[in-house]
């Protein structure tokens, strides 16, 4: 796969994750803050961030710069893991 067919791919995930949001917010208002609410924790901020900055130095030696956006929304998805309180449902 080439660097720009994987960017593409990151920003389809992305915007995935966003729409999703967006639809949860309209059939529940409030509910998207609840779900961003990892963002605000130091804990979930820490591990999504060393989380983006070991995979993104290792995925750009092996693989490039596209490797970087990977490292990002993995860096993203490790926060909502490590977060203490997932929203309820």
């Amino acid at each position: 796969m080439d660097g720009t067919a994987s960017l593409l791919t990151v920003a389809i995930v992305a915007a995935a994750l966003v729409v999703r949001a967006a639809l949860a917010e309209l059939r529940d208002p409030g509910s998207t803050r609840a779900r961003w609410a990892f963002a605000s924790g130091t804990r979930a901020v820490t591990a999504g961030a060393v989380t983006a900055v070991v995979l993104g130095f290792v995925g750009w030696q092996h693989a490039g710069p596209g490797a970087v956006a990977w490292a990002v929304l993995a860096g993203a998805l490790v926060a909502v893991v490590a977060d203490r309180n997932p929203p309820g449902g």
